[in-house]
């Protein structure tokens, strides 16, 4: 009786052995090996679409010849505007500082009561956009109006840019210095100067660069607040000539103060390091005694809290009860929500099938050529919206006029704009797949598409798919660009609610203001779950 033949082994051991050689960790082969042309030709393809604005204003500021694009650089009108920018800038930075850092402090390292219920309080204000937030400033305050009024708009909406990166600074920092610091006799507030915010310096920094980039990027809130700035003036300079080389090289000037914000803070961050050396163990804060200071930390909180979000939403609820019966249209409001959910939905699905291959190629491929593919995917972010349409603009009318006001070049907009938010998802959804099992499928003869599609686009999703739904939020509420780019006759949520506040009809703003909110609110809730 011949013997049975053996039974394969179960498990790794069945796959076929590795070609003889060194062996070395599955990441590391995985980041040594070129990326596949499937990977490669439409991240290329996402690249060049990310840099088309930067081209553009290459091209279309030097088209009447360097001489003209100087001269529209070099007059009064534009160093008006960019003092007017860096001036707004400036004040909105350095409160978002002090808000931010002392909220942290307060929420992190104390004792304040409620503490949790506080840091998600301050933290409400980011699903707000810029112009909603002006709007109701505006409605309650119409004398507000100016460069106050675009101040205290844009500091309520954008300090949590500084709060949460110092939150999560302090929350990783090691309490020991503090608490020696305490020990050794120095009292509460020097030890927070001396040694809590060197720790923080640098969280403080980016949050810093993040909300000044947010303040010259921003054209609603200066808009309704009627104050000219470098977007504004963009935005008018497009509007009141067919000329556009004027409009290019004012993007030009806000493009270099861009890059010149980044590379200060990079410059200023240096090498600092705040890292514990030694093994150590990782322990909580003990939370420092408020004392004396209890009562005036929980009025400072709760002041906060009541400009930056009890105010907004009251003044939505009063406008939306004032103004419904005279004002209200559900048709039209119904259509526009409509319109924008579709608008929304087709720029996040075009991001994220633009940022996949990008993403994958980032975060499974080592070298140069995979550093600059990320780093072109990231230019659209350094633009603002309405260089980013004036670019598209210009391409559509030159290249492909069917495209021109048309919902393709629309989402194509938002594609470019938000490109490294989808990439971003994407990238760290694929880190956190083991990529063992994308060297186990290609051993086995899959090809590269075959293991895209069944092996790291199954193992990523449900981070690509919480990119997605970010993209989507940022789509719904974008303005500069959807309202240079929109088909005629469309509206969407943001641009109805421009329209409106900007003839003064508040009461008929609302309801798109208050719909704006709440669909923005749905998906970002689905985000913190999926986060949490």
């Amino acid at each position: 009786m011949p013997a049975p033949d053996p039974v394969p082994p179960a498990g790794p051991a069945a796959l076929p052995p590795r070609p003889s050689g060194p062996q070395a960790p599955a990441g590391r082969l995985s980041a040594e090996r070129r990326p596949p042309a499937v990977l490669v030709v439409p991240a290329l393809a996402a690249a060049v679409f990310a840099l088309l604005p930067l081209g553009y204003l290459a091209v279309r500021s030097l088209e009447r010849g360097p001489a003209f694009a100087w001269q529209v650089v070099a007059n009064e009108r534009t160093a008006e505007l960019l003092g007017r920018s860096l001036g707004l800038a400036a004040v909105v930075v350095t409160a978002s500082l002090l808000l931010g850092i002392s909220l942290a402090w307060l929420t992190v390292r104390t004792a304040l009561p409620a503490a949790r219920a506080w840091s998600v309080l301050v933290t409400l204000p980011l699903a707000v956009p810029s112009y909603v937030a002006a709007f109701a400033w505006l409605s309650a305050f119409p004398d507000l109006a100016g460069f106050t009024g675009s101040a205290l708009a844009l500091t309520l909406v954008s300090f949590p840019y500084v709060y949460l990166p110092v939150t999560a600074s302090l929350r990783g920092a090691d309490p020991a210095q503090e608490e020696v610091s305490r020990s050794l006799g120095t009292g509460a507030l020097r030890t927070f100067w001396r040694v809590t915010l060197p720790q923080v310096r640098p969280a403080a920094a980016g949050g810093a660069v993040l909300v000044a980039l947010y303040v010259l990027s921003d054209f609603g809130a200066v808009s309704l607040m009627r104050y000219d700035t470098f977007t504004r003036g963009i935005y008018t300079s497009y509007r009141a000539s067919f000329d556009r080389t004027p409009a290019a090289a004012l993007s030009v000037v806000l493009v270099v103060m861009t890059v010149a914000l980044v590379a200060a803070e990079a410059r200023t961050r240096g090498r600092a390091g705040h890292a514990r050396t030694g093994t150590g163990t990782a322990r909580p804060a003990v939370a420092a005694p408020l004392g004396r200071w209890r009562v005036p930390a929980l009025a400072w909180c709760a002041a906060v809290t009541a400009v930056a979000v009890v105010t907004p939403l009251a003044t939505l609820g009063y406008w939306l009860a004032v103004g419904n019966s005279a004002t209200s249209d559900p048709a039209r409001l119904l259509e526009t929500a409509g319109t924008t959910l579709g608008v929304a939905a087709a720029g996040a699905l075009l991001t994220t099938l633009l940022a996949l291959p990008v993403g994958v190629i980032a975060a499974r491929h080592r070298g140069r050529a995979a550093h600059l593919l990320e780093q072109s995917a990231y230019a659209g972010h350094a633009l603002p919206g309405i260089t980013v349409a004036l670019s598209l603009v210009f391409f559509a009318v030159r290249y492909a006029e069917p495209l021109y006001q048309d919902y393709p070049l629309l989402v194509c907009a938002y594609a470019v704009l938000f490109l490294p938010v989808a990439v971003a998802g994407t990238r760290a959804a694929v880190l956190q797949s083991p990529p063992v099992l994308e060297d186990v499928a290609r051993s086995l003869g899959r090809s590269p598409l075959r293991v895209l599609r069944e092996v790291t686009v199954p193992l990523a999703a449900p981070g690509v798919a919480a990119g997605a739904a970010l993209t989507f939020v940022v789509c719904m509420k974008e303005l500069p660009a959807t309202l240079l780019l929109r088909p005629t006759g469309m509206d969407t949520l943001a641009t109805r609610l421009w329209t409106e506040t900007g003839t003064g009809s508040f009461a008929a703003a609302a309801p798109y203001a208050a719909a704006l909110i709440l669909l923005a609110a749905v998906p970002s809730y689905l985000l913190g779950r999926h986060r949490t």
